[in-house]
């Protein structure tokens, strides 16, 4: 018990070092020796954990999470999509997960085993999560019958991660429902004829 509980204390202690280290030079700067020697391990402890810094970095960064992103059902779908956009890019705003982040996304751009690992791992389960949502709201009748829900969803996150990777503008609370009143404006379901 006291051999798998230093084990785990060292993974914990390399996924950290990772990402201060990150915070500090940046992704592309970081290297696996000056990973090991900020953690005080040797390179093999790290590269029997990891094949590579960017799986390290990848597991690093998704375990620092640490606000849930799961839809409340209040009844609101618009509420409720709101509470977890929000959180989202408040979570994305700040040090640091949001540089951390992006860092994470530009290795996905040149690395497939990234790009599927944070897929698999976190973009799957959040659209999962939002499509279920949005589901509910259409059986509910809170959404036109013919809803798309996967056009649904790729409207709601495309133009945040344009403005988190491209154009880098803040993502604030006001432009969260400036797209979420565009969206359900023209998504709505129709009014029944008296």
């Amino acid at each position: 018990m006291n051999a798998r509980r230093r084990s785990d204390d060292r993974t914990a202690t390399i996924m950290q070092t990772a990402l201060d280290l990150a915070l500090e030079v940046g992704y592309a700067k970081l290297s696996m020796e000056a990973i090991a020697a900020r953690a005080g391990v040797g390179k093999d402890t790290i590269y029997r954990r990891w094949p590579s810094k960017a799986q390290l970095f990848l597991d690093a960064v998704l375990s620092s999470r640490t606000t849930g992103l799961e839809h409340r059902d209040t009844g609101d779908i618009v509420a409720d999509l709101r509470e977890v956009m929000t959180r989202a890019v408040d979570l994305l705003a700040r040090p640091p997960w949001g540089p951390l982040y992006q860092d994470l996304i530009g290795e996905a751009q040149h690395t497939p085993e990234v790009a599927a690992a944070l897929n698999q791992r976190f973009i799957q389960p959040q659209t999962a999560n939002t499509l279920a949502r949005l589901k509910t709201a259409k059986e509910q009748g809170q959404l036109a019958p013919d809803f798309d829900l996967d056009l649904a969803f790729e409207i709601l996150s495309g133009p945040l991660y344009f403005r988190l990777l491209i154009t880098q503008q803040p993502i604030t609370h006001a432009y969260i429902d400036r797209l979420l009143q565009a969206l359900f404006a023209g998504m709505a379901p129709a009014p029944h004829p008296r």
